[in-house]
């Protein structure tokens, strides 16, 4: 129903100002009696085969909802109803920006992709944090990253600060250094900056009551040296995973009028390349740490390619908005299926 009814119509519209309609009207809707009930009948599949133990947490299914599309965790518990297993919110910084100028957002209908430029436009990170405060249910990553204006010399200050902001609201932490929409910000995923980044969040994250999942995510860009530079990173900083990919700059073989944006492409043509690093990082490393696979899922068959090349999780974003809710559903049924992936502990 979503892709021949509700979709042709909300495509019609400008997609940042859908986006804002979907979620208040996600927001609204749920606050019906019986209706936040209604959507986990139609949408949340239990079963403690579905379930995934991962950097010491405990996922109740595989299907995760990427960052960027609850950026100031309004409507974590709304989401969660459609049957999420977790809810990465961000990405955050530590002051509220607003991002950059619009037009920002761009369906590529022909190709299935989405550009976005959208700059880690968000309230920042300490409103992110009340709101996650009245959490009770929900798995939470939290996404963190640099302000706009903040130099790289002095990036690692603005992820601490957002560190002890979400600290005690999330489940785990996400290092994004690979978004292609602030200036420079990629410049952090060089070996050095990148090493020293994470051994400053490690020593913070080692000084709390109780360690928090450090993750880092990379750009799909990265040549096999650089990747080979993550595997290593990631032995000595001791952190633990990874999430492969973000968007992407390439623009190879796409057939939509908007190719030609500035900005991250996600959705369809990112898929093969996503996969690929997922299998290099496990094979290289000997599946030396966990991977979270993000990148043109559109299908249940996408979803298990992501998990066969070594991901330990999924999360889908781009594909959420073309193929519905429903998708989540979906993967989780199809990952029940394959029995080399139940009850995967």
């Amino acid at each position: 129903m979503y892709k021949f009814l509700i979709r042709p119509v909300l495509f019609k519209f400008d997609p940042e100002d859908v986006h804002h309609f979907s979620f208040s009207f996600l927001k609204i809707i749920q606050k019906i009696p019986f209706v936040s009930a209604l959507f986990r009948s139609l949408y949340v599949v239990k079963n403690p085969k579905l379930e995934r133990e991962v950097f010491g947490i405990t996922f109740p299914n595989p299907v995760g909802l990427a960052a960027g599309f609850d950026k100031d965790a309004k409507l974590f518990r709304e989401l969660s109803n459609l049957g999420f297993g977790f809810i990465e919110i961000g990405t955050v910084t530590p002051k509220p920006q607003p991002g950059n100028d619009r037009k920002r957002l761009f369906r590529l209908k022909e190709d299935s992709a989405i550009i976005n430029r959208m700059g880690f436009n968000n309230k920042g990170a300490w409103e992110a944090a009340k709101r996650l405060r009245k959490n009770k249910r929900v798995l939470i990553g939290g996404n963190i990253g640099k302000n706009k204006l903040t130099p790289n010399e002095e990036a690692i200050h603005d992820y601490e600060i957002c560190f002890d902001a979400l600290y005690s609201v999330v489940d785990y932490f996400v290092v994004n250094v690979s978004s292609p929409n602030t200036p420079n910000l990629r410049e952090l995923q060089d070996k050095e900056p990148l090493t020293r980044l994470l051994e400053t969040l490690q020593n913070k994250n080692s000084a709390k009551p109780e360690t928090k999942p450090i993750l880092l995510k990379i750009a799909p860009d990265l040549t096999d040296e650089q990747l080979l530079d993550i595997i290593d990173i990631v032995k000595t900083t001791g952190i633990s995973g990874v999430i492969a990919t973000n968007t992407t700059i390439s623009r190879e073989d796409l057939k939509s009028e908007n190719q030609k944006e500035s900005g991250g492409l996600s959705g369809k043509p990112l898929k093969d390349r996503s996969t690929e690093v997922i299998r290099f990082l496990s094979e290289k490393s000997g599946k030396a740490f966990p991977i979270i696979g993000v990148g043109g899922i559109h299908s249940p068959e996408d979803a298990l390619e992501k998990l066969e090349a070594g991901a330990s999780l999924v999360q889908i974003y781009t594909g959420f908005i073309y193929e519905g809710p429903g998708l989540v559903k979906k993967i989780n049924k199809a990952v029940l299926k394959k029995k080399d992936f139940n009850n995967h502990k």
